[in-house]
Order: structure tokens, then sequence, then C-alpha cells
């Protein structure tokens, strides 16, 4: 029996367990209405289910991903004009809001080995038989880094793993040095714009990025065209500006890239790399890392290509030649506004971006269609005499794929209003089929649950809500098993960077959510020219049943948002989860100076260096200062007080609605107090990023920091600093739960 067919059966076999838990959803109200509202929305959401219609996804996607879209491109700007007709047609307040950009494009690009050899790189994707869109090359952007600089240099290759902090101290162990040499790194391990800028900090010169077998290519399954995987010419094409700095247009930060705006100078630009970056397919890293001298990698460095991995250093010897042209190319977001009937100024965002690197079928139409099938169910419903309380906009961003271009410029010229009505904002990006992620602020995480309960799977009997609690407790962790069977909601995750929420989640304060579909999709197209429509509807939705769930999910949120007599935040949850991260931070300093203490002994008495090889090169590291004892009672405190604030709202808020008096104060009150979760200083080093709670960490990009000021400046072992943030945190907190007490006296 195949593995697939073991744990469909394992699946089916725990959702009668998972039912058998779950509340009769029929018989509850949906947060935020009465019994009445809670009825008269469940009907509401049955005609807008009835009204979706995968073909409409099918088509749109064919006419989306016809030819290469990126920005600056003409076919860009069709496809902009031509979804904006859509949601005209379906009687929106539509308009292309323009930005001008920074988009640099190669004039030039050379990669060649030197020595012991000249081998000069293709750096090109062939056609495949079967997609008439990877044909398309005169139309195609090269493949490269975006936002990488000029340059020209030679030296020697290193091979540096993932490229990330610990791999250089591996490298510092094994007394290699990067300084003035070209390092060579697989993507994986962290967010592809951490490597060149680690490696910059190293001394290197210039860094080319691999995609290994082993994360996404023959490793994982046939390759494509005759499976999913990454073929031996893909390459994956993709921004390594510094977005842990900010996204956005690299030379207006914090204000909207408008025709008349102030821009910096390119040389003045914080978020260009500092050295030359490409990346390339594994069929030119082969000659490259096979010509690796020096001693073997350790086990968890190795990939899958047919050779043995060395770290190098002397030879081969490889030059990266890179020249872009720096232009300013127009981008055109799509807005799209239903105006709510009773409060008009309060707004629910939700938004995909549209462009793609080339065809981009998966990365982002398939989520951009879902979201264009839910405004068209809408719009049907508004034109059978249904209006939303709140107003609704809709988003086609244009530029994500360079640095979340679009979003962040409309978000920071539209910023103070924003703040004033913004009450949520919902995202998608691509999506394929599988398990429903769900991603956000904690403070909608019993909502978006409730929402995922009553969505069906489209290949099982079960809710996607039940489907994915299932995978969690057959596949996760013993803890995150634990919890999915233990816990009444699955915990979303929390949002560092990547997509289209960064600017209104950790710029501006608005909660977000970031939804979407996968697991059982093959994925290995991503940001090459094989992101086709022929890839897509092969391997990724066939028939575009996840495609409508994804529409469903995201039109039930929008339409409960939209429609509630009270926007459904909730506390609980929240306290919960930032109690747990005031635990790790508690715990990873206990960690560090147990570590500290264990490493110090043993290299103070000796053993470490006793241990290894003497016919090894082998730097024994010097020892580090003892961690202190650190004092997070203030934290400890802040979130015991929002516990218990917490609690006392969902007491008061208990079945209870706010008299019409106070809703909309309530309202306001209530989606405001995200806000309160940022502070205008921002992070330290980094001001535009405001949330103290979540944010894209410093040294891994898209991945994630939760209480992001303590815990890296703990990572960095900045002890005064860590009492400092302790104490700004600290407040935040407090401060927060001072507000949710203010809304729980409305009831």
């Amino acid at each position: 029996m195949s593995r697939t067919a073991v744990r469909l059966i394992a699946l089916l076999l725990l959702s009668h367990s998972v039912l058998s838990q779950s509340l009769p959803i029929s018989r509850t109200n949906l947060m935020g209405f009465s019994r009445e509202g809670s009825d008269a929305e469940r009907t509401l959401e049955s005609r807008f289910d009835a009204a979706l219609k995968a073909d409409n996804l099918r088509n749109w996607m064919k006419q989306l991903s016809l030819r290469p879209h990126h920005i600056g491109s003409a076919y860009n700007k069709e496809n902009a004009d031509f979804i904006a007709s859509l949601f005209r047609s379906w009687g929106y307040e539509t308009k292309l809001e323009q930005f001008d950009v920074l988009f640099p494009t190669p004039r030039s690009r050379l990669v060649e080995m030197t020595t012991p050899e000249k081998f000069t790189l293709k750096l090109n994707e062939p056609e495949v038989a079967g997609d008439p869109s990877s044909g398309q090359q005169s139309e195609h952007l090269p493949s490269y880094n975006a936002y990488s600089i000029d340059g020209d240099v030679t030296g020697p290759l290193v091979y540096v793993n993932y490229g990330i902090p610990a791999d250089y101290d591996e490298l510092a162990k094994q007394g290699i040095d990067v300084k003035g040499k070209i390092v060579i790194t697989r993507y994986g391990g962290s967010w592809r714009g951490i490597k060149p800028k680690v490696a910059a900090e190293h001394g290197a010169i210039g860094c080319i990025i691999y995609s290994d077998p082993r994360n996404d290519g023959f490793f994982q399954g046939d390759v494509y065209p005759k499976g999913a995987w990454r073929n031996e010419n893909g390459v994956q094409r993709g921004s390594v500006m510094d977005m842990p700095l900010h996204p956005g247009d690299p030379l207006t930060k914090g204000f909207g890239s408008t025709k008349g705006a102030k821009r910096l100078e390119i040389k003045d630009a914080q978020t260009l790399t500092k050295i030359p970056v490409l990346p390339i397919s594994y069929s030119d890293a082969l000659p490259l890392l096979r010509n690796l001298d020096g001693a073997v990698v350790p086990e968890s460095w190795r990939g899958s290509l047919p050779l043995t991995y060395h770290f190098g250093g002397k030879t081969p010897t490889v030059r990266i030649k890179l020249e872009f042209d720096w232009k300013t190319v127009p981008i055109y977001n799509v807005i799209a506004k239903m105006n709510g009937s009773e409060r008009p100024d309060q707004w629910i965002i939700r938004g995909n971006h549209r462009d793609a690197w080339v065809n981009g079928a998966a990365d982002p139409i398939s989520g951009l269609v879902a979201l264009m099938e839910e405004a068209r169910g809408l719009s049907e419903l508004a034109k059978a005499g249904w209006k939303p309380k709140r107003t609704i906009i809709y988003a086609a961003w244009d530029g994500e794929e360079e640095g979340l271009l679009g979003s962040t410029e409309w978000a920071e010229q539209h910023a103070a209003e924003l703040r004033q009505k913004a009450a949520v904002y919902i995202n998608t990006d691509s999506s394929g089929r599988g398990f429903l992620g769900m991603g956000g602020s904690h403070t909608l995480e019993k909502f978006i649950n409730d929402v995922a309960r009553d969505i069906p799977d489209p290949q099982t009997k079960m809710t996607v809500w039940e489907r994915t609690r299932a995978e969690q407790i057959v596949n996760g962790s013993p803890a995150a098993r634990k919890e999915a069977t233990d816990r009444h909601d699955l915990r979303i995750y929390a949002l560092g960077s990547g997509s289209d929420y960064t600017p209104f989640l950790q710029h501006l304060g608005i909660a977000s959510l970031n939804l979407g579909f996968g697991g059982e999709n093959g994925g290995g197209s991503y940001h090459s020219i094989y992101d086709s429509f022929d890839h897509y509807t092969r391997y990724g939705d066939p028939g575009f049943a996840y495609g409508i769930a994804l529409a469903k999910v995201g039109g039930h949120a929008t339409l409960r948002l939209a429609a509630a007599e009270t926007l459904p935040f909730e506390f609980t949850n929240f306290a919960e989860t930032v109690s747990g991260y005031v635990s790790e931070v508690v715990l990873l300093v206990n960690a560090m100076r147990e570590e500290t203490r264990s490493t110090n002994q043993m290299l103070s008495s000796g053993m470490w260096k006793a241990v290894q090889d003497p016919a090894e090169t082998f730097n024994v590291p010097e020892q580090k200062a003892n961690v202190p004892f650190v004092n997070f009672a203030p934290l400890q405190n802040a979130v015991a007080k929002l516990n218990e604030s917490a609690k006392n709202f969902e007491q008061a808020s208990q079945g209870k609605q706010a008299s019409p008096a106070f809703r909309k104060t309530l309202d306001e009150t209530l989606y405001r107090t995200e806000r309160l979760l940022t502070r205008p200083e921002g992070l330290p080093r980094r001001d535009w990023f405001r949330h103290q709670i979540y944010a894209p960490g410093f040294y891994t990009g898209y991945g994630v920091k939760t209480l992001p000021a303590v815990r890296e400046a703990i990572e960095q072992r900045d002890w005064n600093e860590t009492s400092e943030q302790i104490a700004v945190v600290s407040k935040i907190i407090e401060d927060f739960a001072a507000e949710i007490d203010r809304a729980a006296k409305m009831f």
C-alpha cells in the first residue's frame, strides 16, 4: 500500500475522533453575531458558495499566465487593465493606482570558472516539450537576483552550505576564511537575501546561489516535465533586497514612490546588496562544486548531486561579472471598493499580488484567481440586494516579487487613513492542494478557526479545519500532536515576511491573516520559467477544487468581518500565545547559559581539542562570556495582566452584543488594539518595522522572530539591550491589556 493511501486512511479514521470533538456549528452563534444574525449570515454564505465556479479560475489563470508579466512589461499592464475591467463589471468602484519604482534588470551576466580549467556557465533555462510558455524566451526575464549590485569580481570559491550565520561558525572552526573569496550557497535554510548579506559581512566579494536537487529536484521526485520537481536547468529567480531593514522601493523608504516623490541616490540605498549575487541551476553548479578542493563538508551540508561535497577555498577560481540597467518603471495596483452601508469608515482589505517573475501560474495567479472569484461571488450577493456593513476593498498588488513594492508603497502613501480605518487585512498568495495554512494576528485566531470549521474539504468528507488538524496529529512533532489534540483551536503561525501582509501588520499595526492551501502539490517550479499553466494544471490543483476552497475561506472571512454586528476580535488565544513567547525567551537565556558554561569548561580543560583529528585543520573556538541572569519579571508580570484582561473581556462579551450606540466605538477600540503593539521608534536598527510581537528576523528574512527586539538582543548576547527591550515590550503589553479592559466595559 502506498504511503499516500496509508496517510489518507489514517486521516479518515482520525476524522471520527475529530468530528466527535467538534461543536455542533449550526447551533452556535458566529463570532460577532447574534442568533438571528448568525442564521442570516450562514444563509448568505450558502448562497455565496453556490455562486462559485471552478471554470472561472481555470480561464482566468490561462489568460493571466499566457505571457510573462513582470513589472515594467507590456503584459503586466494588460493584465492590470483586464483585472480592473472585471471588477468594474462586477460593480466595484475600481481604479489603477500607479507608483514609479526602482527596478534593475540585467544588461549582462557572466559566471565562469577560470582555474583549474576555463568553463562558462550557460545561465539559461531551455524550452521543454509540452509547455509552450517555456518557449517564450524573448519575453522571459533572465535568471537573476533583483537588487544585487553591479560587479566584476574574481576569486577562489568556497562552499558555505545555506550561507546562514551558523554555517560561518562551522567554517571558522575549519579554519576557512571567505574574505576576498566568492561563496557558493544552496537555496534553503533562510530567505535568499540573507545569503549575500551574511557573506558580505564576512568579507566575501561575490555570491552564487544554486538550487540543490535535495531540496526541490530529483531527490524529491520526478522532475519537470515528467514530474513536478525542478529539473537540472531550473533557476530560482528572486529579490535579494535587504527586506529585514524595510521592504518597498529602496529609494523611498517610509513614503509612497509617486511621480513627484523625493528619492535617494542609488548609492545611498540601504537595501541593495553589498556584493554581486546571481542564482544558477544545479546543472551549472555541478562543475563548480566538482572542482572544489579542501576538506569534505559535514553530512548535514551535503546535497544530492553526484559528487563529494568539499569546502574549497583555493580551487576553483571563479569570475562573476554583472551589469544592470537601473531604471524606474511604473507599477499598477488594482484597487476595487464596495462601500459599507453602516460603517463605511471601517475597512476590510483583501489582497493578493498579480505580478510574477515569469508566467507565474502558481505564484501568484493561483491565489489571485481565487480572490477574483471570491470578489465576483460577493458581487452576486450585492446585485441581489445584500450590502456589507463595512467597506470591502480588494487589491491586486503589483511588484510583490521584487520586494513587496505595490503593497508597501500603497500602505505608505495612505498610512494616515489606513491607521484610522483599516480593521483587518487578509492576504493570500500562491496556493496549491492539500491542507489549509493559517497565519496572522492571534487576536483573529479564534475567528479564522471558526471560519475554517465551516468549509468542506474537496477531497474528503471532513472540513478543511478537521483535515488540517488531522494532518498535524498524524505528521506533527510530539508537541504539535499534543497541542492539536488537546487545544480547541489550531494555533495559527506567526507572520514574518515574504508577502503583502508585511506593511499592514508590521508597519501600520493592522491585524492581518495569511491563508493558503498546500502540502500535496509538487514544488519545483518556483520562480522559474516552468511556473506555467501547464505545470499547475498537471501538478498543482488540476481541477481548481482547492482554489474554490480558498475562495470560500477568504470569502466567508471577508463576509463575516464586513457584516458582523461587532468585529470578532478575541484576546485569550493571543494572551496564551504571547505568554508562550515569554516562556521561550526565558528558556533561551537559560539554555544559552548552560551551553556557554559547558562549552567553556570543555575548552578550558582541553577536552574539545583532544577529540579533534590532529591530521585535519580545526580551529578551537574562543571561550564566550558567561550569560548573566536576566530579570524577566516585567515581562512575566505584563503577560499575567494580559491574561487576566483577556479573560475579563471574554466573560464580559460572552453571549452579549454591545448596545447599538456603543458598537462603532467598540469596533474601533478592538481593531486599534493591534496598533498598540507597535511603536513609532520601531525595532532596534530597523525603525520601519514597528510591531513588537512579530517581525521578520534580521538574519532569517521571511522567518518570524516573536518578541523580536528582546529575542534578537539575546541571540546577539547584548544583555544591556535585552534589559532595555524587556522594559519597552512590557509597557507595550501593559498598554494593550489596559485597552482590552476599556473594551470590556462597553458590553
